[in-house]
């Protein structure tokens, strides 16, 4: 059998093959390349600690360790220190008897979650720290917060461990008699943040809108340091 030369024809075809290959290789890469450049330009760029405090939300220069602790969840199992490592916390301070305030956060904060990326979302854990240990009780707490969410967390104690808590992350609270037989707390309403090194990170204060609070915390955990 000879071979056959290939004629002009062939060779211009072929040609034209590889003109069209290499043309839409270049388009290819100049698209990922725009696609970058202008995702560069338009995601939003973190907000710094600044303008985070104009808006309500106090970053630390200088994350702040908590003392030693140990408290229960509302499963029954020990909550120390060690359960706020490897992840962010956003902790709530108030009772399950509270009526309006302790709720509406509880929900705010339900929302907020859903307003999350996905992998920032499970790299997050939400806490109700009770400040009426004389009542919520880990029983109490099992019933009352995973209405908000299947996945928060209630915490419990001894008085004296929570109050030592809470007045290391500046919240402050007061029991305030009714009556003879009841009480309620006075209690302030920031949202705890405890980076996933478990040193207290900052505040959200209140009002609280998910949307906003999201956006503030997405800024936060992007610019952390790991």
């Amino acid at each position: 059998m000879s071979d056959t030369a290939p004629t002009p024809d062939n060779r211009r075809a072929r040609q034209q093959r590889g003109i069209r290959r290499t043309v839409a290789i270049l388009v290819a890469v100049v698209a990922v390349v725009v696609g970058l450049q202008v995702y560069k330009v338009t995601r939003d760029p973190p907000l710094d600690r600044e303008a985070l405090r104009e808006q309500g939300t106090l970053v630390f220069e200088q994350p702040r360790r908590v003392s030693d602790f140990e408290l229960v969840d509302h499963r029954g199992e020990t909550f120390t220190p060690e359960q706020l490592k490897g992840q962010w916390t956003l902790a709530f301070f108030g009772f399950t008897q509270c009526p309006d305030i302790c709720p509406m956060a509880m929900a705010e904060l339900a929302r907020t979650m859903d307003e999350l990326p996905p992998e920032l979302a499970e790299r997050t854990q939400v806490l109700l720290v009770t400040l009426d240990p004389a009542r919520d009780t880990p029983e109490v707490l099992a019933e009352y917060v995973p209405y908000f969410h299947e996945d928060f967390v209630g915490v419990t104690g001894e008085f004296l461990t929570l109050k030592r808590l809470a007045n290391e992350v500046n919240v402050a609270f007061a029991k305030v008699t009714l009556s003879d037989d009841d009480y309620t707390v006075d209690h302030s309403g920031n949202i705890v943040l405890f980076n996933p090194m478990g040193d207290y990170h900052g505040f959200f204060k209140p009002p609280f809108d998910p949307a906003k609070l999201a956006e503030h915390y997405r800024s936060i955990s992007a610019a952390f340091a790991h």
